[in-house]
């Protein structure tokens, strides 16, 4: 089976840590290319991510941090709002839009939508953050520590 196009890298960035509420949240920007995030994608992922946070997550047990991902891929972009809760459970909530209109993000978790493999890496470093600053320091778990600790790299 050939794939219809060669593997490329493409730059996951920490960007900065929003504050939305009570709510600390490292936020991510993904592209197809090495162009910077379209700032109406970014004002999108803020408005639904407030959203999200206000209508599911006061029904967790949260810690009021997490992580959102800003994916400006090749045919549309994908956004994901992700906070910790119940100790070791991810709380994952995705939305698409099309590219020519990044403001129009559309809510696509009920449609069993998960990630794609990019944004899959993004989520194993959460993890391995929330693992090694949270989950393994039981008697002194380190929010501030798991919010340090930031992934730059090129997948």
């Amino acid at each position: 089976m050939k794939l219809s196009e060669d593997y490329r890298t493409r730059p996951i960035r920490f960007l900065e840590l929003w504050e939305i509420d009570e709510w600390r949240l490292k936020v991510y920007g993904i592209t197809y290319t090495e162009d910077v995030l379209d700032q109406t994608l970014v004002d999108a992922a803020r408005q639904v991510t407030s959203e999200r946070l206000r209508e599911s997550a006061l029904q967790t047990n949260h810690y009021a941090v997490g992580f959102v991902g800003i994916h400006q891929g090749k045919t549309g972009n994908f956004v994901f709002v992700d906070w910790w809760a119940d100790e070791n459970e991810l709380h994952h909530h995705v939305y698409v839009s099309p590219s020519e209109d990044p403001s129009m993000l559309e809510y696509m978790t009920p449609s069993g939508l998960t990630a794609c493999a990019w944004d899959l890496f993004l989520i194993g470093h959460e993890r391995d953050a929330w693992v090694n600053h949270v989950l393994k320091q039981s008697e002194a778990p380190s929010l501030e520590d798991y919010l340090s600790d930031k992934l730059n790299d090129n997948v």
